[in-house]
């Protein structure tokens, strides 16, 4: 196990959503933090906030993962600031609307190079100083998209599948190298963000209709606090556990890939038409 108390961690994206509840959570309970985000009035704004509850040590540094040598860069700051830096979180994410006729190739490796580049270059740069630690700790964030597939989130599902993918085989390769380093990978299902609101459409998508409609069905599912959603990830950094998955709909659609791995879409759309129609009965309940 990795104990938080006294460590130092790494955590991209940490200017809102879970990074930054994680990054707040982290410090309450002894961990000295360098925190990066492209959102530079945010990124202060959690360092501001981590300084009212917690006296602990707090860079910031900005930080855009799409550009490797940024990742590196922040990588040696990181360790020269804190040099027993042993806990890293590639949680920085983006997302994209849109089925992949809807969507050009450069929309597709934008996402590609946030979501699951801005991960490896992440652990490649950050893996040097983990090893020399006498115990470490890498936290990859996928996404129940990371599980399973829905129609109009190609790209999303592509990039985190392809974290997941990388994440479980680099863990099985630092456990045959005996590395002190161990290795998580996060599945959160719906959690209370503004992903959706921030997230980019397909130029193919000439309506904004569906973009509201995906807002609306997102919130509507997003049930887990990010505040909840970082005390998961951090009881698994504690625990050890290789698969984290937060929410009680992460851990049912799991269960449903697991049991139906080629027709499970059928289940889900069923249940979100049923979802959908309970909704809109309350509304015209209300209505009237």
């Amino acid at each position: 196990m990795t104990a938080i108390s006294g460590s130092a961690a790494a955590v991209t994206g940490a200017a809102s959503g879970i990074g930054r509840a994680l990054a707040h959570e982290l410090a309450l309970r002894g961990c000295d933090l360098a925190i990066a985000d492209r959102d530079e009035a945010g990124l202060q704004a959690t360092a501001a906030d981590i300084a009212k509850v917690s006296p602990r040590k707090v860079t910031t540094h900005r930080l855009d993962v799409s550009e490797p040598g940024q990742i590196a860069a922040f990588a040696e700051a990181a360790g020269a600031t804190h040099p027993g830096l042993n806990i890293v979180v590639n949680n920085a994410g983006v997302a994209l609307l849109g089925e992949f006729g809807e969507i050009e190739q450069a929309q597709m490796e934008w996402l590609f190079n946030i979501n699951f580049w801005g991960v490896v270059h992440g652990t490649r740069a950050f893996l040097p100083l983990l090893s020399r630690q006498r115990e470490a700790h890498i936290v990859n964030i996928s996404s129940i998209f990371g599980i399973l597939a829905p129609p109009g989130q190609s790209a999303y599902c592509a990039a985190k599948f392809a974290v997941r993918g990388f994440s479980e085989s680099l863990r099985h390769e630092l456990a045959v190298a005996n590395s002190p380093v161990r290795l998580s990978v996060v599945h959160p299902g719906g959690v209370a963000t503004n992903i959706a609101r921030n997230s980019r459409s397909g130029t193919g998508i000439t309506d904004n209709a569906r973009r509201a409609e995906s807002i609306e069905r997102f919130d509507a599912l997003a049930k887990t606090t990010p505040t909840a959603a970082a005390q998961r990830i951090i009881a698994g950094i504690e625990k050890n556990q290789p698969r984290i998955l937060i929410g009680k709909d992460a851990r049912f659609m799991d269960l449903l890939q697991r049991f139906r791995p080629g027709t499970y879409w059928k289940v889900l759309q069923r249940m979100m038409e049923k979802t959908a129609a309970r909704r809109l009965a309350r509304e015209v309940a209300r209505a009237g």
